[in-house]
């Protein structure tokens, strides 16, 4: 697939990797040159230095011959015209818009991406893509990721697991038989620094980063018996940024009923926009990185402490700052990926990585074809997905054991219709059954023979 992507930043680096890695034409345009010598000295893309809605800067990035546009500069007017330019002048199929202002992102103005107005098919907001991950994980303590398929019946929870786990050393199929009722397969395990699918008889060890897909309504039952005890939610919440993420995110916690939010944000103008925004919560207008400020937002008595500002380390000090305060629990945003490995060295709870739900939110929509939702995890390391059953499918009347699945895919489970099935060597496969599963990286293109998806998908 022939992709130019608009806008060489943090998202756009993100997404340039995601899409190089896995052998598409990528061509990165930007104004700043420095940028552009970046991203083509790391990356296997082209780099264009110009305008992103320039007509002749996209002509020079092969426009003409582009299956998609995703434009995803700091500019929401920028990525808009370059959509627009893409549909009217050069008839690019698809375009993706990075939209961050909220007052382009209203239910009431959803026609204005019509074909007939602004032609842009995907809008994508990483602040509200990122604040959904947040309360995600607010909404289920004791996991480090949440991610829900097949229209939310069935979750994807990432568990670390501890020397308290009741079920180390445990072969994997033998957990369904110790908890009945339990639907809980583990679909990819971390251990090391290597992502992959385990077999059947593999066990959990002390270290592993577990990915389990259980029902919606059994989350909080595998999150009991993985760590070993009941945690509750968090009542009482600071968030230190009031930007677009951190306001997005005190605004949803809002409505919760006994949640109760304080925001600091340093700068002024910012500080006043979120007071106008929100109602019932307190904003302290202050330099989270000094201790009074933290203190004088009880900091010390906080369940959980999110660090959701512009800048990486002053998420990271502002969060290891309200852990020596007293804070039960510090969550980071950070863009490097440098630094999102010293989580522990840091004493920090969370990490939370933005480019990874804004990648996904896009790969979602290059798998076409049968693959129905998609996210990706661990930098990319595998993808988690949600794909139809056709007719043509090897997998179609036949059993899990005698679909010679390949190794490096983990089956997680079946959605037959209003039926969430187990997925037991014995399980027959029938056409129209979603199907949720792991796939390491290196064995995505097999995907596309279980769910019989054309190439030009992938």
């Amino acid at each position: 697939m022939d992709v130019i992507i608009c806008g060489a930043g943090r998202v756009g680096y993100g997404i340039a990797q995601k899409l190089a890695q896995e052998n598409n034409s990528v061509t990165v345009v930007d104004l700043s040159a420095k940028l552009i010598n970046q991203i083509t000295t790391d990356l296997d893309v082209k780099g264009v230095v110009g305008h992103g809605a320039h007509p002749a800067t996209l002509l020079r990035a092969g426009i003409e011959h582009a299956d998609m546009i995703i434009a995803v500069t700091y500019s929401d007017e920028v990525n808009m015209v370059a959509c627009q330019v893409a549909h009217s002048l050069f008839g690019v199929p698809t375009k993706v818009a990075r939209v961050r202002a909220q007052g382009y992102l209203d239910e009431d103005w959803n026609d204005l991406y019509s074909r007939e107005n602004m032609p842009i098919d995907i809008i994508i907001s990483p602040e509200i893509e990122v604040g959904k991950t947040i309360l995600r994980r607010l909404n289920t303590p004791g996991a480090f990721n949440v991610m829900p398929f097949a229209g939310g019946t069935v979750n994807l929870i990432g568990i670390t697991i501890t020397e308290d786990c009741p079920i180390i050393n445990t072969p994997l199929r033998q957990i369904p038989d110790l908890f009945s009722g339990l639907h809980a397969a583990v679909v990819g395990i971390k251990r090391d620094g290597q992502v992959f699918a385990p077999q059947i008889d593999d066990p959990l060890i002390p270290g592993d980063d577990a990915y389990f897909v259980t029902r919606t309504e059994h989350t909080e039952r595998l999150l009991d018996i993985a760590s070993g005890e009941r945690r509750t939610k968090a009542r009482h919440i600071v968030i230190v940024g009031g930007g677009n993420v951190g306001a997005y995110v005190a605004e949803q916690l809002e409505v919760k009923s006994g949640v109760r939010v304080r925001v600091i944000e340093r700068d002024k103008t910012r500080a006043e926009a979120a007071a106008d925004r929100l109602k019932r919560t307190v904003i302290l207008n202050g330099d989270a990185m000094e201790a009074s400020v933290q203190e004088e937002a009880g900091v010390s008595e906080a369940e959980c402490v999110l660090c959701l500002t512009n800048d990486d380390k002053t998420n990271i000090l502002a969060g290891v700052l309200a852990k020596k305060l007293g804070a039960k629990q510090a969550f980071s945003l950070i863009n490097e990926a440098s630094f999102q490995d010293m989580k522990e060295a840091l004493g920090l709870d969370m990490v939370i990585d933005p480019r990874a739900s804004t990648v996904s939110s896009i790969l979602r929509h290059m798998r076409r074809g049968r693959i129905i939702d998609l996210y990706s995890i661990e930098d990319g390391k595998a993808e988690v997905m949600e794909g139809e059953v056709l007719e043509t499918s090897p997998m179609a009347g036949r059993t899990i054991a005698d679909m010679d699945v390949p190794d490096g895919i983990g089956i997680g489970a079946v959605i037959r219709g209003a039926e969430i099935l187990t997925p037991d060597q014995d399980l027959l496969i029938k056409t129209g059954d979603h199907v949720v599963l792991l796939a390491e990286r290196a064995v995505l293109k097999d995907v596309e023979k279980l769910f019989r998806v054309s190439m030009e998908y992938f």
